[in-house]
């Protein structure tokens, strides 16, 4: 399958800014297509990566709230805050579990691009995944790299 005839390679980039309330998950799916479909790549590969050490991004189902509760009382069990393992603790109890928990998750993620549009599965979702329990704002770099189908 090589380019389409015509079709232009195309990279584009830009930084989402997310505002969170503290530790939890905040889907970013519709901002992220809204930018793919704007981009005007028709075919590709968005990659997303975010530029914190506590935060991180996953593709997890976006139809019943209840499966990233279970996710985030499986972390709790299995990195608990104020541990006495830890020694990096500077920031405070949440600090060292927040870099722990995004090291079990992931910092970037690719998702093919397919019709101008994300190919994603039915019940999938993108999501920020805060790990501090304060709020503040992550910032994600998207790459799009891909081929534009002429008119």
């Amino acid at each position: 399958m090589g380019q389409v005839p015509g079709g232009d390679r195309m990279l584009h980039q830009e930084t989402i800014e997310v505002a969170c309330r503290g530790r939890g998950t905040y889907e970013i799916t519709a901002d992220v297509e809204g930018r793919v479909s704007a981009s005007g790549v028709e075919r590709g590969l968005c990659t997303l990566f975010v530029h914190h050490t506590s935060a991180s991004l996953i593709v997890c189902e976006n139809a019943d709230p209840t499966v990233r509760g279970d996710l985030e009382a499986w972390l709790a069990r299995a990195v608990p805050d104020g541990d006495p393992i830890y020694r990096h603790t500077l920031e405070g109890p949440d600090d060292m579990p927040a870099h722990v928990r995004s090291t079990l998750t992931q910092t970037s993620i690719g998702l093919p691009v397919r019709a101008g549009r994300l190919d994603l599965g039915t019940w999938q979702g993108i999501y920020l995944y805060e790990h501090r329990l304060g709020a503040g704002r992550r910032r994600v770099s998207m790459t799009l790299i891909g081929e534009t189908v002429p008119g």
